[in-house]
């Protein structure tokens, strides 16, 4: 046995080193563990109290079950700090949601320790359920195991996954991380062992005894037993709801105590019934006092000083694009008794925290439920409400069924603020706002809106709320505006009409969203080149403004579309519309910009959108590469 003066974290680069480990020695790695993921970091950035809650489980689940033979998945995958540090990436931790770096996620080409990709919540137990069940079928070992939050447990997904499980058996374990004592009563000494007892053979054997014992009683007596049985355990242990819905529940037992865990997970491990929900409680930010102090517990931080704790600030700039829309729903409430506020688990990353201060009564977190939100909005706005449904543009792809279902079909007017559209950076492709101009724009009744810039979003909002017709949407992106003023009294946007920006004769770019400051950075390099150039800022990609585009495609010699969003979106349409009004056969150039075909990794925002070629040295090498071809062709047909 290494003393305890050795690095142990120096020994162990995957798990089947620290299985050759001492239970005794299990402390003193785990302590390494945690100082390990600070250090990382406070290098980094990223998140942090949801790794630290979980350094003595990941320990455990690695020291007792056979990964990667047993498939470990974790719900969302950013408390995966530790665990990619015990499987092989430790060497390689400081490069966390850098480019070409490893992801703050778990990921499937990384390693053969992730089985399962992740970053949206209550997947978890869905997938563990896909590998236990393929394992079965193919009569070959290894168990499916979840680690799922107890925040992640109020996503509906979660439960239609526990109602299926009874097939897995023994072979799919759940692990309930609760850090939020949401759930959990009291734990100690007693829960704990109780936890231990209950998980044990001998108690599961006398279980199933008794249990075909009652199959041969009268029914009366049977289900007598059978209630006995979930009384008893309900009043010492908890676990009620998992057991209906087909569980065996162990817990709630102390996460943090490594004494508790290894015996309970190596008695669930070896466990002939199943499905199995192992209850822990732990603590985010564990083991780090700035973390523990702090009210988000480190949830996601900057950079920031190990010893205090003191994050790196960047420095100050324009208001973030998040609190210019909260700032001016508060105003538009405070003149609408009508409007209302939801969001799904994000009330500060949407800038909704503001609203929620000023009319606690008329907003509303759901909890990680989209699909939930979403229709419960239809319900408001068909009961003559005006709510506002502020999502990131990641997660409301979850609920496109009730977009397209709830809310389209029946034309009901709710507004949708899509936050994080566009790329996002360090979170990657996971929770890049790729899509919904593209997923938007193509249902019938919809209004989609793109914010150039944060006054622009300030007049969008307003539109929005003053909006009956039908569902209106408008998207902005993650961080900082350019820095224009903000209007003092909002403009109410006339539906479907843009804006011209600078005026040129040759070349046109057309805008989307807030690639409108390359697109005004490109018309100055071209204008240096001699070629005039229109940059007009079309705002709406659902209803095009039809008028604009014509004029603009048929006076200049080359037009370009710019977005950021997928092929699909505001380009698509365009041509969609050039085509159908017969524009396209008189040999018009028109060529369009939008995101690649590709799902983008973790990187600064302008390195990937300069990847993508959506900046201005990608726009003027477009229209020059455009007016090359236009002078071959003239040259051919002469």
């Amino acid at each position: 046995m290494a003393s305890s003066a050795t690095p142990l974290l120096d020994t162990v680069s995957t798990p089947t080193d620290l299985r050759k480990l001492h239970p005794d020695q299990l402390r003193q790695l785990a302590d390494e563990l945690r100082t390990e993921t600070i250090s990382a970091v406070g290098t980094t950035g990223g998140h942090l109290g949801s790794g630290l809650g979980v350094v003595e489980l990941t320990t455990a689940i690695h020291y007792v079950f056979d990964t990667p033979r047993d498939r470990l998945v974790w719900d969302v995958g950013h408390q995966c700090y530790p665990h990619k540090i015990l499987t092989g990436r430790r060497d390689r931790i400081r490069t966390l949601r850098q480019g070409g770096g490893l992801s703050g996620f778990t990921k499937r080409s990384e390693s053969e320790y992730d089985p399962f990709g992740a970053a949206h919540s209550s997947t978890s137990i869905s997938a563990a359920l896909g590998f236990a069940i393929a394992n079965k079928i193919a009569g070959t070992p290894g168990k499916g195991i979840a680690v799922i939050g107890d925040g992640a447990m109020s996503a509906g997904m979660a439960y239609e996954a526990m109602n299926n499980a009874a097939q897995a058996g023994n072979r799919l374990v759940v692990i309930l991380n609760d850090n939020d004592m949401s759930i959990a009563p009291p734990v100690g000494g007693l829960s704990a062992y109780l936890s231990r007892i209950v998980s044990s053979r001998e108690f599961l054997g006398f279980r199933d005894l008794a249990r075909k014992l009652a199959k041969r009683l009268p029914k009366p007596i049977a289900d007598g037993i059978r209630k006995t049985d979930e009384l008893a355990r309900g009043m010492t242990m908890g676990g009620t709801l998992f057991e209906e819905l087909g569980f065996y529940y162990v817990g709630p037992i102390d996460g943090h105590n490594l004494e508790h865990l290894i015996p309970v997970l190596e008695n669930v491990r070896d466990a002939e019934e199943g499905p199995v929900l192992v209850h822990v409680v732990t603590k985010k930010g564990k083991g780090y006092a700035p973390a523990e102090a702090a009210a988000d517990k480190y949830h996601g931080v900057q950079k920031f000083d190990v010893i205090s704790g003191v994050q790196t600030k960047a420095p100050p700039g324009p208001p973030q694009y998040q609190n210019v829309f909260g700032a001016q729903l508060v105003a538009e409430a405070a003149k609408d008794p009508r409007i209302c506020a939801i969001t799904a688990a994000m009330p500060s990353g949407t800038g909704l925290d503001a609203f929620a201060k000023a009319y606690p009564d008329r907003f509303f977190d759901v909890g990680i439920a989209e699909q939930h939100g979403v229709t419960f909005a239809a319900g408001l706005a068909a009961q003559g409400m005006r709510p506002f449904c502020a999502i990131y543009s990641t997660f409301l792809q979850r609920a496109y069924d009730q977009v397209v279902h709830d809310v389209a079909i029946q034309n009901l007017p709710v507004r949708f603020a899509i936050d994080r559209a566009g790329l996002v950076g360090a979170d990657g492709a996971t929770h890049a706002g790729s899509f919904d101009v593209t997923y938007l724009a193509t249902l019938p009744n919809f209004v989609v809106m793109a914010a150039a810039d944060e006054a622009e979003l300030v007049h969008m909002t307003h539109t929005a709320a003053q909006y009956d017709t039908g569902p209106i949407a408008v998207r902005y992106p993650r961080g900082n505006g350019t820095g224009v003023a903000l209007p003092e009294t909002p403009e109410l946007l006339e539906i479907g009409k843009g804006r011209v920006v600078r005026e040129g004769k040759t070349v046109a770019i057309l805008s989307l969203g807030t690639r409108l400051e390359e697109a005004l950075k490109a018309a100055e390099i071209l204008e240096a080149k001699g070629l005039s150039t229109t940059v007009a800022d079309l705002r709406f990609a659902k209803p095009l403004d039809v008028d604009l585009i014509r004029k603009l495609l048929t006076t200049h010699e080359v037009a370009v579309t710019i977005e950021e969003n997928s092929v699909g979106g505001f380009g698509a349409h365009v041509l969609t519309m050039a085509s159908d009004e017969g524009l396209l056969d008189g040999g018009l150039t028109v060529r369009t910009l939008r995101l690649p075909d590709v799902f983008q990794d973790q990187d600064k925002p302008e390195r990937q959108y300069a990847q993508a070629g959506l900046d201005a040295t990608a726009l003027v090498d477009t229209v020059l590469k455009a007016l090359r071809h236009n002078i071959a062709a003239a040259g051919m047909s002469a």
